[in-house]
């Protein structure tokens, strides 16, 4: 996501490193459940991981290829669904982005609830500890309601975008 604001960010992509921690992470944890993390779903979540923002599925689209060929749409779309039904990456509606879980297993579930701040000034995203979906996911079980998944978004201004 490109930042509309003009001031400085003390943000950086992760490095190459803890890039490849996180995914092969993932991919022992999709084996763990008898899964697979295909060659396009790992270049999928290896390019959220990398850029360390929400991303829009045709820009996915766009870097998908090590030599700079776009993938066919189908191919993104597939490993996205795949990354977010094993709570490897969510889907941020308000913004139409998809951004890598910052703590895939937090919670002890594979798909945990999800929250996020999201500055409307410059584009930053930080996933938070989203205590109101995890109340929320009880009161359903009480009622008997069964909760797929639960992304709860809010909008203001990150610290930076306030000074």
């Amino acid at each position: 996501m490109g930042h509309a604001c003009d001031h400085d960010h003390d943000t950086a992509p992760p490095d190459a490193a803890s890039v490849q921690q996180r995914i092969a992470v993932a991919d022992a944890r999709c084996r763990a459940d008898g899964e697979r993390l295909t060659a396009p779903r790992r270049r999928v979540l290896e390019l959220l991981v990398e850029s360390g923002e929400p991303m829009k599925a045709y820009d996915l689209i766009a870097r998908f290829g090590e030599d700079g060929q776009a993938a066919k749409p189908p191919t993104v779309y597939r490993a996205l669904e795949f990354l977010e039904r094993r709570g490897l990456a969510h889907r941020i509606a308000s913004i139409s982005a998809y951004v890598a879980c910052a703590e895939p297993e937090a919670d002890g579930d594979p798909v945990h609830a999800a929250a996020f701040l999201i500055c409307d000034c410059c584009g930053a995203t930080q996933e938070v500890t989203g205590e109101q979906a995890v109340s929320l996911n009880r009161a359903a079980a009480t009622a008997g309601y069964v909760i797929d998944h639960t992304t709860i978004e809010a909008h203001g201004r990150c610290p930076a975008c306030r000074a």
